[in-house]
């Protein structure tokens, strides 16, 4: 084969694109050193180029609408100097090196402090510019699939569509409480996410407090062993970023107010 970059790189996307036939002519022709093929390159690089480019456009929003975010978020629309969050930490796991190892991340806090902002801001970015697979749940919502799930005798098929995905994101975690045959159920849907499909977990909860939503100490325990092996922590606060800006508005409103003139009523 005669070696021309442009004609190589022709046979490059259509094996790409999964056009197998046409490679393979392309290959044919390129040996055959064919001067309308030769003619023909540039153009037909330019089509095939176009053709990578729709194809990876409708393919990452296959992938956002699949993974179920409540919202589109991103790092850019987060206000790092209201919250008590680790901005360091959290930019480098937005470059989702995390993954690659299967690692999990946690994030401690109290309400309205942009803890599930940044797990969707995290899944949104592994989607769009790394080619990743995702799924958001809230937690209640996915003990409530692995009890129906049990329930209609599938158990396990749930199980095994999470394990293809690249991570799995758990919102409010300890927010609502659930049974403890659905604690046991999630206890063994992470363990067989371990080390192998990487976890994102929203919680208002500390640690020590896991067990009562699990309902066993031990397998809580023991939980925590395997989450937080490979495990990147981060603690958001307790101040609300709502109650914080609701609060400021109402000063602001106090202080931007004129104040009354009393009206002499009198010979009215």
């Amino acid at each position: 084969m005669r070696h021309n970059p442009a004609s190589a790189a022709v046979v490059v996307m259509l094996r790409g694109l999964k056009m197998y036939g046409m490679a393979q002519a392309a290959s044919d022709l390129i040996e055959q050193g064919t001067p309308a093929f030769d003619t023909s390159v540039p153009i037909l690089s330019q089509l095939l180029k176009a053709e990578v480019a729709e194809r990876e456009v409708r393919s990452i929003a296959y992938q956002m609408k699949a993974a179920r975010f409540p919202a589109y978020k991103d790092l850019t629309g987060f206000d790092f100097a209201s919250s008590e969050v680790n901005e360091a930490m959290v930019r480098q796991l937005h470059c989702c090196e995390f993954i690659e190892g299967a690692d999990n991340v946690v994030l401690i806090g109290g309400p309205g402090t942009g803890k599930t902002h940044i797990a969707t801001a995290l899944g949104v970015q592994a989607v769009e510019h790394h080619r990743k697979k995702v799924r958001f749940f809230s937690t209640v919502d996915l003990v409530n699939a692995l009890e129906q799930e049990k329930a209609l005798n599938k158990a396990g098929q749930l199980a095994e569509r999470l394990l293809r995905l690249d991570i799995v994101i758990l919102d409010e975690l300890g927010y609502l409480p659930f049974s403890p045959s659905g604690g046991a159920m999630l206890f063994h849907l992470l363990s067989k996410l371990y080390e192998r499909t990487s976890v994102v977990i929203t919680t208002n909860l500390s640690f020590s407090e896991w067990a009562s939503v699990f309902g066993d100490a031990k397998m809580t325990t023991a939980l925590l062993d395997r989450l937080t092996h490979h495990c990147h922590i981060l603690e958001t606060g307790n101040d609300s970023f709502r109650f914080k800006a609701s609060a400021a508005s109402s000063t602001s409103k106090k202080e931007t107010a004129q104040p009354l003139t009393k009206t002499d009523n009198r010979g009215t």
